[in-house]
């Protein structure tokens, strides 16, 4: 491509640019328009809202029922807050958007949109003026509906109420002057709220609505919590003070100490209460009555509780009072055996202070259970306390005399073990004697060529431990630690020369019984003769466990498997 065609395609792109910055700028600006033109429409619709046709409609209501001072001269300052709405305040608006609008055709959008957001507040500001003028207008003007129509539900509810009361006037008999006088009121406001309504003083309509209103809320609650507090305060209550009081005296008489539950006192407030809730129900007063009346029948019931837990708390004194004096002499009896023994026991047995030191610690111990009880029982005789704190003292005092009772079994058990260990060391010994016996027997029952060395080794380990085991039980004191040892020792080594004695004396016969039965193939089998040669060699040295291999080795080769019919024929004889 030549220049000049590079300058030209430059050009075109140029003017393509522009192009689109053109619409783009164009369609902007369009768009903007647009949003402005409509928010001035709105605006426009708004402010022409503000002034409605129900204002005037409503403010000719009004004038229809100017009767008196009072309503004319609220009607004219409406009239004022209406005109000053209308002539002054609405035509500002008017002068305002006429501004903007012309800003709008100088497209000054920067200006524009601040006059905007202050037309906007300008006008919310005025229509809510406007909006609350009309409410205070509705009020007169759609008062004498909305005021029969309340009327008219409150004279529902007061009939049922004065029914309700014709019907039941027992439940009210403390009450009723006062309830009747209330009825009398409430007839008068009806009575009044209908000359103001004819009057058209809607002022006075209002504050008659709601004396009434609040006048039969209150005889509702009267009416429907009046027998509650009467039959409460009036039977329930008084009956349960009568039998609580009754309990109480005759709980006294029989011993209870009843000074904590401070029941003469708390008696006492409850019937100012009770007083002070009637008085104030005479002038039709229920507030926090129920609340206070339950709250006090709830505290009675907690009582009989209190003296239920008493007699349950009498019964456990007395039952603990019984048996932990029997347990306590009953303990230290046997302590005081163990005090009078424990020397005589220490020297016995090789025992140290520290070993025995528990028995004073129990001696201790039970002392002071004893004394804690005696003051208990002090206690109980001056009526000092209250049953329920003697049983639950009497309760720990039980668990203190088991645990020192647990000790004492203890203690018991481990010193009486020493002379049962000394009396099994004893007849052990003579238990051992007797195996140590019987592996002597055992040996010589057997006419063996040699006995071997590690039978009179094993033997006199044996005697030795014996000896040992002998010289512990005459010692004294006798250290039983020690002495359970020498018998473990000693019954060990007995037990392994009578295991060891069995063993060689069943080696040899079944030796000899091989060494026999192979002389058999001697003449047959040179190898046969030589094994059983060297079986009869190690025989005679005391080898009975080698004579035995050879004799078997030589054997099985020319009879396979003779071990095993060896072992049953020896065991079959």
């Amino acid at each position: 491509m030549t220049d000049t065609s590079y300058i030209l395609l430059g050009i075109t792109y140029y003017i393509l640019a522009m192009v689109i910055i053109v619409v783009v700028l164009n369609f902007i600006s369009r768009k903007e328009k647009k949003y402005y033109q409509n928010e001035i429409s709105s605006l426009e619709r708004n402010k022409n809202l503000i002034i409605s046709a129900s204002i005037l409609s409503e403010l000719n209501k009004v004038e229809a029922l100017l009767n008196n001072d009072t309503l004319k001269e609220t009607y004219e300052e409406w009239q004022k807050r209406f005109k000053e709405i209308k002539d002054v305040e609405v035509p500002k608006i008017t002068d305002d958007l006429i501004e903007i609008e012309e800003l709008f055709n100088e497209r000054q959008y920067k200006d524009l949109k601040s006059r905007i957001a202050k037309i906007e507040l300008d006008i919310c500001y005025v229509k809510s003026k406007a909006n609350t003028l009309l409410e205070e207008i509705k009020e007169i003007t759609l008062s004498e509906e909305r005021n029969r129509e309340t009327i008219s539900k409150l004279k529902t509810n007061y009939r049922e109420i004065v029914s309700k009361y014709n019907n039941n006037k027992n439940d009210y008999k403390d009450i009723g002057a006062s309830l009747e006088l209330q009825f009398e009121n409430v007839d008068k406001l009806f009575s009044a709220f209908e000359i103001a309504m004819d009057n058209n003083s809607y002022t006075e309509v209002g504050k008659i609505v709601k004396a009434i209103d609040d006048t039969i809320g209150n005889l509702g609650i009267i009416i429907e919590e009046a027998p509650s507090i009467i039959l409460m305060g009036k039977g329930i209550i008084p009956k349960k003070i009568e039998e609580i009081e009754n309990i109480s005296n005759k709980m006294i008489k029989e011993g209870y100490n009843l000074d904590y539950l401070n029941l003469t006192y708390n008696i006492s407030e409850v019937n100012k209460k009770i007083n002070d809730i009637f008085t104030r129900l005479s002038v039709l007063n229920v507030e926090d009555s129920i609340f206070e009346l339950k709250t006090f029948i709830d505290y009675f019931d907690s009582i009989f509780n209190d003296f239920d837990k008493e007699k349950i708390s009498k019964k456990i004194f007395e039952e603990y009072a019984r048996t932990i004096l029997v347990k306590t002499k009953k303990m230290q009896k046997i302590n005081n055996e163990l005090c009078k023994k424990i020397e005589a026991i220490k020297f016995s047995y090789d025992l140290t202070d520290e070993d025995v030191k528990v028995i004073d610690v129990i001696k201790e111990e039970l002392e002071l259970i004893e004394k804690d009880y005696e003051e208990l029982i002090t206690a109980h005789r001056s009526k000092s306390f209250a049953y329920s704190r003697l049983g639950k003292e009497m309760e720990l005092l039980n668990v203190r005399l088991t645990k020192t009772e647990d000790k004492l079994e203890t203690a018991l058990r481990s010193l009486g073990s020493l002379k049962e260990d000394e009396l099994r060391a004893r007849e052990q010994l003579d238990e051992i004697k007797d195996i140590l016996k019987k592996s002597k027997i055992k040996i010589h029952s057997y006419k063996l060529p040699i006995i071997p060395k590690k039978y009179y080794v094993q033997l006199s380990e044996a005697t030795i431990a014996i000896r040992e085991m002998v010289k512990e039980l005459e010692m004294k004191p006798i250290s039983i630690k020690t002495l359970n040892t020498r018998v473990d020792t000693a019954r060990d080594l007995a037990l392994k020369l009578y295991n060891t004695t069995n063993e060689t004396v069943k080696t040899a016969a079944m030796a000899e019984l091989a060494i026999v039965y192979g002389n058999r193939y001697r003449p047959i089998n040179s190898e046969v003769d030589l094994g059983i040669s060297k079986a009869e060699s190690a025989f005679y040295k005391g080898n009975f466990k080698l004579s035995l291999e050879n004799a078997i080795s030589a054997i099985n080769l020319v009879e396979p498997g003779v071990y095993k019919r060896l072992l049953e024929y020896s065991q079959n004889r």
